[in-house]
């Protein structure tokens, strides 16, 4: 029964999220947190700096991180399965329809709604973290933290995942 609930758990969000790993992000958040309670808000948002800190897609690296933690090595194979295979798959066949219109109104004015969307779902997932990092760690740490993040990133241009790496840091050795 846990296998069949890791594959629905990141087969769902993958279907119907639009927009690729980071837009996908809080719908696996709802299922991993809210639905089955796998990990709680701070656990997910560990695993999601983490992932974003190394290469390659996010959701994938996640289904398999919650996969091994939930059922193992065989949890970690079915949650990767079931965020990659069904959404290949998917994409293949929508492919040929999509480039068939691709010139269509319709078609064009879609892809123009979905944007908004994701961008409030990423607002909404970042609130959640902001108030979850000012609960666990306290209003200093978290504003430390935000500040030398927008600098590094926006003043200095300094690669995100560094700057999360950093972060990393000072929460492990400021926050025990």
């Amino acid at each position: 029964m846990i296998y069949w609930d890791l594959f629905c758990a990141f087969f769902v969000p993958n279907i119907i999220g639009y927009g690729g790993g980071p837009a996908i992000i809080p719908l696996i958040e709802s299922e991993v947190v809210g639905h089955y309670g796998w990990m709680n808000s701070q656990e997910f948002a560990e695993t999601l700096a983490l992932g974003n800190a190394l290469p390659s897609p996010i959701a994938t690296k996640m289904a398999g991180y919650v996969g091994y933690e939930v059922a193992g090595i065989t949890g970690a194979m079915v949650a990767v399965f079931a965020t990659v295979v069904p959404s290949l798959l998917l994409m293949l066949g929508s492919l040929g329809v999509l480039y068939r219109y691709r010139n269509s109104f319709r078609v064009k004015r879609m892809s123009q709604w979905v944007r908004p969307v994701i961008a409030l779902m990423m607002a909404w997932l970042t609130m959640g973290f902001f108030t979850e990092g000012i609960e666990n760690s306290g209003p200093i740490h978290m504003l430390v933290i935000a500040a030398f993040s927008g600098i590094a990133l926006i003043r200095f241009k300094i690669h995100p995942a560094l700057v999360v790496f950093c972060s990393l840091i000072y929460g492990g050795l400021l926050l025990n």
